[in-house]
Order: structure tokens, then sequence, then C-alpha cells
């Protein structure tokens, strides 16, 4: 699936920020040269590949060919060097484990650092070592992250040298969940999250689970029943309640490009077992996300019979949310959709750079 370049707009009076981008050639690294390609206020100096070292961006990546930089612009070795001297913001696209040993060099020589693995989004290297199998290779980085959230930690990342930006699934999971928490509206005991994630999600490998006979016409769950994003997960959602929050959570992988779909169950603090107190129930939910999300341009609330769908979101930085409250069971049911790849990973980074950039945050944004 291939998306227009996004319309720029005039030129303004903001600062030009020199980009570059650590494994540009994955999905994520693409769609960050997609998405920088376009953006007025930011200009793309460097683009690293091994694998298509010396090649054209044009080349690579012929979508890209009407742009006249992606001409001229050749991926290139991820030399430090380099990187340090002729960029301000470096975007690390890299797998857990090999994006520290790049954001310690990168943040002593003054550059800012968006990483869109795992390596920075924990804050504890014991809890790192539990989910991901090895040490952290920089733990002395840990505190200094923020984790990238923007619609929750939106002042953090304004002043921040290094933003951790968080996970696909567990954007489709914090958002719908962490005002309610935060606001005293669930429990935080009891929580069923079940997420559904396009192929794109796994990145651009070639593994035989991801091969197209392994995966069309095929509907299947995968790491339960401990993914590694639960420790993401469950530390945002910790914070926003004041308690220690332990999930169920259950990724499927489906026969779809892009795009996570996600369904959570969870208990209401007050009691809901009659038509007057399911009314008040969507009251104060309605109040709870209006209060975090009026104003937010990449969170669409659903009110109605509208619920969240793939189809509207593929292709945007836009999160849907809608929710439903069973009489029948006592339960709420929280729903989100978004683009694995533009909300989940790359748009969220750029909507990140234009807060520690000072641009307007939608810009270049689809």
């Amino acid at each position: 699936m291939s998306f227009s370049l996004p319309h720029t707009g005039e030129p303004s009076s903001f600062p030009t920020v020199r980009t570059a981008i650590v494994g540009a050639s994955g999905y994520s690294g693409e769609e960050l040269v997609r998405l920088l390609l376009a953006h007025p206020y930011t200009k793309l100096v460097a683009a690293t590949s091994r694998q298509y070292t010396g090649e054209t961006v044009a080349h690579v990546f012929p979508k890209f060919a009407s742009h006249p930089l992606a001409k001229t612009l050749r991926f290139c070795e991820p030399q430090i060097e380099l990187l340090t001297r002729e960029a301000d913001l470096v975007f690390l696209a890299l797998p857990h484990g090999v994006a520290a040993e790049f954001a310690l060099p990168l943040l002593a020589a003054g550059c800012r650092v968006i990483d869109l693995s795992a390596d920075f989004r924990l804050r504890d290297a014991a809890v790192y070592r539990e989910f991901y199998g090895h040490d952290h290779p920089a733990p002395g980085l840990l505190a200094q992250a923020v984790y990238g959230l923007p619609e929750i930690r939106r002042n953090a990342i304004r002043t921040s040298n290094l933003v951790a930006s968080p996970g696909c699934y567990p954007t489709s999971i914090l958002l719908p969940l962490i005002p309610l928490l935060r606001d005293g509206i669930i429990q935080s005991r009891g929580i069923v999250a079940n997420s559904l994630s396009g192929v794109s999600g796994a990145g651009r490998k070639a593994e035989i689970d991801f091969l197209f006979v392994e995966c069309n016409e095929s509907l299947r769950a995968y790491g339960v029943p401990k993914h590694r994003h639960l420790s993401e997960i469950e530390q945002e959602l910790s914070s926003a309640a004041d308690t220690e929050v332990v999930i169920q959570f259950i990724p499927h992988l489906v026969p779809v490009n892009r795009g996570i779909a996600t369904s959570i169950s969870v208990t209401p603090v007050n009691a809901v077992t009659d038509a007057s107190e399911a009314e008040q129930l969507h009251r104060e939910i309605s109040a709870s996300y209006a209060a975090a999300y009026r104003n937010e341009p990449f969170i669409r609330i659903l009110e109605g019979k509208a619920l969240p769908d793939t189809k509207n979101v593929v292709g945007t930085n836009v999160l849907e949310l809608a929710w439903r409250v069973d009489i029948r069971t006592g339960r709420l049911l929280v729903l989100s959709a978004q683009d694995n790849i533009l909300k989940g990973a790359s748009g969220q980074a750029v909507q990140s750079m234009n807060i520690m950039c000072g641009y307007p945050e939608t810009t270049g944004l689809p």
C-alpha cells in the first residue's frame, strides 16, 4: 500500500531542523522518510541502511521519486561522526539493544534523539532484562528518557533530548485507559486487552511466520501470556493509577498490511446493574475523555453507534476511540483503532519532534 506525500503548505519563519534516520529501510524508517521529505520545517540530511548503502532514496523507494531530495540523497552507513556533524535531531528506527549504542554518542555530541525501539521506554533496567532477555546497554540514560506519548507527556517531551516513542500496541491501550484510571472511573485490577495487528507490525524481515502463505487467510494469537510490550503498558498504567497495575494482554496477527484494532474489558469502580447506572457511567467517561482529549488533533472520540475501524485511520496519525457499557456483565468495553506504523510508530515520533522543535503539532502529519 502506498500513500502520496502530504501537502506541506507555504514556508514559514520556523527554523529548519536537520534530521537523520538510523535504520531507514524498515517499515517505520520508510514512513519516517516519507514524512520528513514532506515536512516543511525539516531537512533530511542522512538516511542509513547497510543493505542499501550508496543507493538513492528514490531508487530504493520509487514512490518518493517525485521529491527532488530523494533523487540525490543516498543511503549511507550509520557513522556516528557523520550523524553528529550533519544532524540536529536523529530518529533511531533500530531493533532493541542496538538503538542504545547509537543514543549514547549522539546525546554526548549534543544531538536530540527520538528512539522508536524499546530501549528507553522502561524506567527500570531489571524490568528490561526480564522482558527483553539481556542487560540494558545504557542503563544510565533511563532516568533522562521521556516516554513519548504526546497527549500524556507533552510538557516533558518539549524539553527532552531523549524521547522513547511508545510501541504500537501500548499506544492503542494506554490512550483509552489512562484518563479512566487517572480519574478513578475504572478498577486497576481485572483489565483484559485483545489487539489485532497487521503483519507490518512484525517489521520488514524474511521469516517463515510472516510469509504471505503463512499469514493470508489466517488469524492467530502470539506472544502469550507475556508479550514484551506488557512491560511498558503496565508501567504507564501503574503511573496513571498510582498503584501497581497488572493486565492480561493477548495480541493477534491478522492478514492485513497495517492497522491495529484493540478491545479492552475493564470493571467500573461503581457497579453498573441497570440503565440509570449505565447512563451515569457513560456521562463520567464522556467527561473524562473530553477533559483529556478535547483539544487533541489526533484523538477521534466516537459517540453514538460508530465504533473504531482501521479503515478510518490507516494512512493517518489518528487514534479512534469508543466505549460501551455492558449492563449484563457489569463491565465496560473500551475500543480503539490506529495505524500501527503512523500513530503506533513513525507518525507519533514526528508528532514528538514537532513538540520538541516548537512547530505546530500537526505539521507534516496526515
